[in-house]
């Protein structure tokens, strides 16, 4: 697919994915959602691509969905989508199935929230698994105050991220909030200067690139996304043991134990695209049900 509101940039293993059209806040429109799912799909794909780092153009991080009225409702997912029918026709939220893609995503995402983050601009971070923002950044869950609900499974999210009462305030309110706000309440793991913001994501990558193994942090993921839901730990302990059962085996953990009684720099071998385990994925895919 060629991308006309993303970038898509690789180098040293690490994929800046960046959200595009600065003359509109890079807004999400329903080709957006379509390019995101196709670039998530082939960095999931690609082994030269062990984490990738999410940003946006210009001044914003994302204004979240296009809500605007003519010929920008068109390219609306909300507009698209949702005409305002209590029916039993199934209708799907398009940036859920984004985050549901990255929900399922082998490597991990770093949010670099660079600017403005709001709706569907700040929930779709929630299922990537670090962010940190610019101390220029802004958020907010401005739902309510457009008298619409949650998009992207934020509901799901939002209160395993931060305690209810930072959630139902932020969200009943529709305030906007700053990026100290959000670094305060544990919403963002770091604030950084505008200029800090990508050299630190890119540090981060660089530090799970050079140094893991892909198939660990692919299962290491996946075990702590999907374990959210769970009613015990035994379900934990379960996928757990048959994980080390099967990776003491393997070449990336004999190659992990020897590099570190030699004290030198681990050579991976192998590769998410073709060497997980049989089980994975453990869980089942989880059909949609109006």
């Amino acid at each position: 697919m060629e991308y006309k509101e993303l970038k898509y940039e690789v180098s040293e293993g690490i994929l800046t994915l960046t959200l595009n059209n600065p003359d509109k806040m890079n807004s999400i429109t329903a080709s957006t959602c379509r390019e995101l799912l196709d670039a998530f799909d082939r960095a999931d794909n690609d082994d030269d691509v062990r984490v990738v780092i999410v940003t946006g153009a210009g001044r914003a991080f994302s204004a979240g969905a296009a809500l605007g009225g003519g010929e920008e409702a068109k390219g609306s997912y909300f507009m698209e989508r949702f005409m305002g029918r209590e029916d039993d026709q199934p209708h799907r939220d398009e940036g859920g199935i984004v985050v549901l893609r990255i929900f399922d995503m082998k490597k991990p995402i770093i949010a670099a929230i660079n600017g403005s983050a709001v709706g569907f601009g700040i929930t779709m971070t929630f299922p990537m698994d670090v962010r940190i923002a610019s101390t220029n950044a802004k958020m907010g869950l401005v739902f309510c105050r457009r008298g619409i609900v949650f998009d992207g499974c934020a509901s799901w999210f939002l209160t395993r991220l931060v305690n209810m009462g930072v959630a139902t305030e932020w969200v009943y309110s529709g305030r906007v909030f700053s990026a100290k706000e959000a670094f305060e309440k544990g919403l963002v793991s770091e604030l950084l200067e505008p200029e800090a913001l990508l050299p630190r994501a890119r540090e981060i990558a660089a530090s799970i690139a050079n140094n893991s193994s892909s198939i660990s942090v692919s299962l290491c993921r996946q075990m702590m996304w999907k374990m959210l839901g769970a009613d015990h730990p035994m379900e934990a302990h379960q996928v757990e043991s048959k994980a080390l059962n099967w990776i003491f085996g393997v070449p990336d953990a004999k190659e992990g134990i020897m590099s570190f009684l030699e004290k030198r720099p681990p050579a991976f071998p192998m590769k998410p695209s073709k060497d997980m385990p049989a089980f994975y994925p453990w869980w089942k895919e989880r059909p949609f049900k109006y």
